[in-house]
Order: C-alpha cells, then structure tokens, then sequence
C-alpha cells in the first residue's frame, strides 16, 4: 500500500518546522539516501532523505509551509506495482498548519516518523515483502527486511513503529531486546516503563486578546513568535518552572589570568590565536568538573546520568534567539584548540548552520554577558544540565590583601545556578571553588 512519509522530528524539542523547499516533484522515483525536501527547524534549515524506494505519488505540504506539525503526513510514495489511484483513502488529508492542527492519526504519536531521516540507508537488495501465516503481506521497510534477514527474525513476531504499523530499522534492530525485556518485566511482575512525559507547556496566562485589549489606542507593533522564539519560551517556562535552582555566588580575582593570557597571546601572534577571557572560563569549568565529578551530571527524569568527559555548552546570542553549542572533551583540548572551536561554533550557530549533535546534550553551561557591561546575573538552567555558569564583567576593584592591606584588583563577579535534584549545596560550593582556583592560578589549567 502507499506509503505516508511523516514530518519528522529532527531534534527532541522540535514539535513543528518548516517545510522550505521541495527537491523531487510528483513521479519523481526516489532511493534511499536521496534527499528529498529542506526541513527548517526552530535552530537550523536540514536535508531529509528518503530511506525507502519508491516513486513520489503525492506531495501533500507546499514548499514554504511554516508551522507544520511533526508526524503530519507531507508526501505519499508509492512502492512497485502501486499508481496513483492506489492513494485514495491511505492519503492522509493536509495538516491544518494555519490552526496548528493536524490528521488525528498523527497527533496521537510523540516520536519521530520511524522510517524516514538519516541513517537507514542501503544499498543493497532487501528480501522479498514477508507474509503472516495468513498469507498477508507485512509492510516492512527494505532496510527493516534485510537486517531482518540478516538476524533470522520472524517480521510476523515483530511490532511496527511506522506508518501504519510499519516496521522499520529501530523496530528489528531492538527486537530480541525488547522481547527480553519485555519477559523479564513479567516474570518479576513490574509494569513496563511508559514514555516520559511531555514538557510542560507554557504557562498561559493572559490570552492575547486580553493582553491586546488593555492596549487598545496605545501604538504598537506586534510581532509573531518564530520557531526558535516559541522554543526558547517553552523550554526555559518549563525549566523555571520544573527545576528546583538555588544560586552560589563568587567573586573571582582575574589579574593573574590577564597577566598569563597576555603572554600567551604575544607568544601566540605568529599562529594567528588570539585567547579570549572565555577561553580560559570554558576550560576552567571543563577541569573543575573532572575535580568534582560527582557535579558532571544530569538530570533524567527519574535518575541522574554522571558523565565521565566534561561536555560544556556556551551560550551564544544569535538574532532571535541562542544557541548552546557544546564544546565535548573540553578537558582534554589545550586552550588555543577550544579557542578555535568555538569561534568556529559560534560562527555557524550565528548563520544557523549547526547540526543537532553539535548544540545538543553536555552537562553544564556558560553563559557570558559581561561583554555587553553586565556586573552579575542569575541564568536559567538549561534542561537537562544540572548547573548554569553566569559570568559577569571583570571590574576594577578595591580588595583587601592577606596581610589586610587595601589593594585594586579586577574582579569578576560569577553566580552558579544548580539543579538541586541533581547537585546538593555543598557539592556546588566544591565545583565553584574549583572553578575560582583554576581562574585564579592559570598556570595549573596547563598542567
């Protein structure tokens, strides 16, 4: 039967995209790994493949659809032997992306569109279509067929995660694991995990309406929310609402730093690197998190993942929005090598030009202002990290010496926001002390 192929999930925290351009046209015959459509998501425009072979029988979304919801059927393909007649009533009608609504068939599912995105490709020849031991077909993908083949699964025993109950590569790929785990869950008698819950929405508060009806006769420009905008709101909504923070404060003398950093980069000019203040903060969290390991965590909804390298993510301010590319092995890299990585990160988040993988996942947070004068701020903790570093201006200062005398320094005021589900008072207290003493005696980060 044709072959619904889905808006899919490009990244866990987009719900709708853009359908910007389609690259096949209707009779078009495609293959795995062709692309087919350019996709633009709340951070970054991508190109979606095909992972099945087929002809495009019908193109159901237009190019420069916004606010399509993901798993809403965009194109149908049509397998060998199947026309366009065959389409009828297995094509389902276009999402109301207007309204935001979508087939009810697809609004029921939470996971991407199983089947279709990067990854399932081959090119080899897959089995023949399988049958039940009542002689019906099972509608598997090529790929699906093969690995099947290849493990010597029985497809009939196999449930299907795609379109219709199609199985499809994670399906066969998980089967003996699923059925293991499925016989153990019933022989202890636990329920079987279900899926996590969906963040929570925004809070609603005043409609729009209301909100527009108190201005009515003051002038005005209203502007409409884009992808990246609505995800910002949503996700730092549910985290402030959902993670328990509490702040530690800091302040961290920088003068030796300035001192070290300056001779560096003197000694550096020959290469063309130039480090910055940040260079030096992103590779003292990445440290100080290797000293407390205990504080390299995240949360994960009903436990806690410990990682082992010290993932860190930057934030960076783009136009609309930000992006936290992450910075992964932080610990291992020498400063001049996280210097050119992140302006090399910072320079495509700011073209939208990141993949999901390189703005997804690490277990702590920078986030800079004090570039633009800020003296100190609290930042919101960005899901699932446990722990946000917001990092103020360096500012001339009076201090009190050891021996009581009154000296100047330049002082950098930093505030700690922890997830207290995952990092405890004193814990945090031990990983910003970290990051003071890394700050404050350079030469050891070298060490």
């Amino acid at each position: 039967m044709p072959i619904e192929i889905l808006m899919p999930a490009l990244s866990p925290t987009m719900e709708e995209g853009t359908l910007a351009k389609w690259l096949v046209k209707e009779g078009d015959t495609v293959s795995s790994g062709d692309i087919m459509c350019e996709i633009e998501t709340d951070k970054a425009t991508m190109e979606f493949e095909a992972t099945d072979e087929g002809v495009i029988g019908k193109i159901l979304i237009a190019d420069g659809t916004e606010g399509v919801k993901v798993n809403t059927p965009i194109a149908v393909l049509l397998e060998d032997g199947e026309s366009a007649d065959d389409i009828g009533a297995a094509s389902a009608p276009k999402a109301d992306v207007s309204s935001g609504a979508a087939p009810a068939e697809a609004s029921d599912k939470t996971a991407p569109a199983a089947g279709y995105g990067r990854g399932e490709t081959d090119a080899t020849a897959a089995p023949a279509a399988p049958q039940d031991s009542d002689g019906k077909r099972i509608f598997a993908s090529p790929l699906a067929r093969r690995i099947a083949a290849d493990k010597g699964l029985d497809l009939s025993q196999v449930k299907g995660s795609g379109p219709h109950g199609r199985i499809v590569k994670a399906d066969v790929e998980s089967a003996k694991v699923s059925s293991a785990s499925a016989s153990k869950a019933e022989s202890s008698g636990s329920p079987a995990k279900t899926d996590a819950a969906k963040p929570a929405a925004m809070a609603s508060g005043p409609s729009a309406d209301a909100v527009m009806k108190m201005y009515e006769g003051r002038e005005y420009e209203e502007i409409t929310l884009n992808g990246m905008r609505k995800t910002i709101a949503a996700r730092l909504t549910e985290a402030k609402q959902s993670i328990p923070h509490f702040y530690l404060r800091r302040d961290i003398q920088l003068d030796a730093l300035m001192a070290f950093r300056a001779d560096l980069n003197k000694q550096l000019e020959a290469r063309g690197v130039k480090l910055s203040v940040n260079d030096f903060i992103i590779k003292a969290c990445a440290l100080a998190l290797q000293t407390v390991p205990d504080a390299n965590a995240v949360w994960a909804g009903d436990r806690i993942l410990k990682l082992k390298p010290s993932d860190v993510a930057v934030a960076v301010a783009i136009d609309g929005g930000l992006f936290t590319p992450v910075l992964k092995d932080s610990e291992n890299k020498s400063l001049s090598a996280l210097s050119a990585e992140m302006k090399d990160l910072a320079a495509r988040a700011r073209d939208r030009k990141l993949a999901p993988h390189e703005y997804q996942g690490g277990s702590f947070a920078i986030s800079n202002l004090g570039m633009f004068g800020i003296d100190n701020f609290d930042a919101v903790i960005n899901p699932p990290h446990g722990a946000i570093l917001a990092v103020g201006a360096g500012v001339k200062k009076p201090v009190v010496g050891k021996d009581g005398e009154l000296a100047v320094a330049t002082v950098m005021s930093v505030t700690l926001s922890v997830d207290h589900r995952v990092i405890d008072g004193a814990l945090g207290a031990q990983l910003l002390t970290a990051i003071k003493d890394n700050l404050e005696n350079p030469l050891t980060m070298l060490a």
